[in-house]
């Protein structure tokens, strides 16, 4: 029983700390509108990412299935990404996993706006 409990901790440790990208260099992004959509369980999200003038415009969470709250993170991770140029971020309090969905599925998005 306890090797089963600390497998399931190992697992759910995985899930709240999935890889998340980095910040954005000048100039590296095309211009657009790209989608990017990332699953950890028990949350998934889909984003909408604008690039102008090669940097982070504008974030859009279009979809995300998450707790009461988790759901905070759909405001304050698209801002600070976009103040930060950055999609490593800090997480919001008590949102640790909805926030590392939300940053990694704008990590996909981007990863189509790379040159």
């Amino acid at each position: 029983m306890r090797a089963g409990r600390a497998l399931l901790f190992l697992w759910a440790a995985g899930c709240v700390t999935s890889g998340i990208g980095r910040p954005v260099r000048a100039g590296e992004l095309k211009d657009g509108v790209y989608e990017g959509e990332f699953r950890s369980f028990p949350n998934s999200a889909k984003v909408r990412v604008t690039v102008a003038q090669g940097r982070i415009f504008d974030v859009e969470v279009v979809s995300h299935f998450a707790s009461g709250i988790g759901r905070q993170a759909d405001d304050v991770i698209p801002d600070r990404i976009v103040d930060e140029q950055s999609t490593a971020v800090d997480a919001v309090t008590g949102a640790t996993n909805s926030s590392r969905v939300i940053m990694n599925a704008v990590e996909v998005a981007l990863q189509q706006a790379r040159r």
